[in-house]
This record gives C-alpha cells, structure tokens and sequence, in this order.
C-alpha cells in the first residue's frame, strides 16, 4: 500500500518527503479531504533501454529450455 498523506501535512513535510520518494522510489499519495488528489513518484524517463525496464521482473528461472505443458499456463484457467 502507498502511503497517504494530507495536503497540510505534505505542505510541512514536502522536501523530506520528496527525499523519501527518490530514495526509496515508493509514491506518496496526498490526498484532499481524505480522497486521493495528487500522486508523486520518483521520475522515470520514458526512454530507457528495454533490458533495463525489465530488470528484476523475472520471478523465478529454472530450466528455461524445458517444453512447457498447457496445464502450466496461468492465462489458460
């Protein structure tokens, strides 16, 4: 779950939040009379090289040459 903070509270604590955000890359979420208004993230840019948007995404990598049966695929239930 992301955090959620108020506009007040945001306006007092917005330069360590912001800190917060590019260190961790975690979006906070202010919100404006407890529904959310505004999200900020740590930016990325749109043009990164696919290898690097994809680092980290695999889950798990074990025999990766092994046929693979219908019965394994998630999509197909």
């Amino acid at each position: 779950m992301q955090e959620q903070i108020s506009k007040s509270q945001f306006k007092a604590r917005a330069l360590e939040l912001f800190r917060e955000v590019e260190a961790t890359g975690k979006a906070v979420i202010v919100t404006d009379h407890g529904k959310p208004a505004v999200e900020v993230r740590k930016y990325r840019d749109k043009h990164r090289d696919p290898l690097t948007i994809l680092k980290g995404s695999v889950a798990e990598y074990a025999d990766p040459t092994e046929p693979v049966g219908e019965g394994d695929w998630e999509a197909l239930e």
